[in-house]
């Protein structure tokens, strides 16, 4: 059995702060489902988010990903974006954090009203996925329960996505958990650890590619760069502290020279919005847990 080296929680400070990240999600996914509207600017929404999250008393631990039918993340507005909410399958992804310790939570709304049962598919694989978890558990346990249940109801999971351990400012860390039976050797869970569980169901093919557009991005290592408006750019990037940004988040005339520029140098990573290989549908559940003994805590639900 495969070994994750993510530091299990060890202190009441460090449970406290992710139990408050987990408070104010749940609030935000409140109001943000309270919120959306067909006709509503999508740049608006998103702004109103991070403006909350700030109120209060957290801090984004990524943009907030708005992913339309067939994208099924990494999708998020553009600095003024023109888009609106229309009759579509939503996913909201969204990620708080105090002190760098992290909530992150997903939830699907149908505009559409006409994929009641693909929505239902990821959010009662997220609840069978979640009744599995305990000191011992196997991420490969995981993964069987949310395929099985996916299955069951005539869908597929997204066989390429998976949930995630996290760690301080860490938004993606060990151990991967799948969405299939089959995936690899698996790691065994220990007390103290926290994951984001999010099942991806699909009326597709399971499976997806990068799409063409990229507005997210992470800082994937510290390097000095010599040309001054990229130093700018990486100075705004530097106090995100490795989380993952927007680029409608930053300031500068060059913005996208410079992005360039930073990827170029391997000093950034993107995120491209990825895509329902077969144009199928996508829904999206997720909550963040931290294991116990006998069962976990799920910081993100009320």
């Amino acid at each position: 059995m495969a070994k994750h080296e993510t530091n299990p929680i060890n202190t009441e400070d460090i449970l406290n702060k992710y139990r408050a990240a987990g408070k104010i999600h749940q609030q935000i996914m409140k109001e943000a489902r309270e919120k959306i509207k067909i006709g509503m600017n999508i740049y608006e929404y998103a702004r109103s988010i991070d403006e909350r999250i700030i109120e209060l008393g957290g801090g984004s631990a990524f943009p907030i990903n708005i992913s339309f039918n067939d994208a099924a993340a990494h999708d998020t507005p553009l600095l003024n974006d023109p888009r609106i909410f229309g009759a579509d399958v939503v996913k909201i992804d969204v990620g708080v954090h105090v002190d760098g310790y992290i909530a992150d939570g997903a939830m699907t709304i149908d505009l559409s009203g006409k994929h009641a049962g693909l929505v239902k598919a990821s959010e009662e694989a997220l609840k069978a996925a979640i009744d599995t978890v305990r000191a011992g558990t196997t991420t490969l346990q995981i993964g069987a329960a949310v395929e099985e249940t996916i299955t069951s109801l005539g869908f597929k999971p997204v066989k390429n996505l998976m949930g995630h351990g996290l760690a301080q400012y860490t938004a993606h860390a060990e151990p991967s958990v799948p969405n299939i039976k089959s995936a690899g050797a698996g790691a065994e869970l220990r007390a103290g650890d926290t994951i984001a569980i999010e099942p991806f169901a699909t009326d597709g093919i399971g499976y997806v590619e990068n799409g063409g557009i990229k507005e997210i991005y992470s800082q994937a290592k510290l390097k000095p760069t010599r040309i001054q408006f990229v130093r700018k750019v990486l100075d705004q990037i530097c106090t995100y502290n490795g989380l993952p940004f927007a680029k409608r988040w930053l300031d500068s005339d060059k913005l996208d020279l410079a992005l360039i520029q930073l990827e170029r140098e391997r000093i950034i990573t993107s995120y491209p919005v990825l895509i329902e290989a077969s144009g199928g549908m996508v829904s999206q559940a997720e909550h963040t847990v931290i294991v116990t003994e006998n069962g976990c805590e799920v910081t993100t639900r009320d």
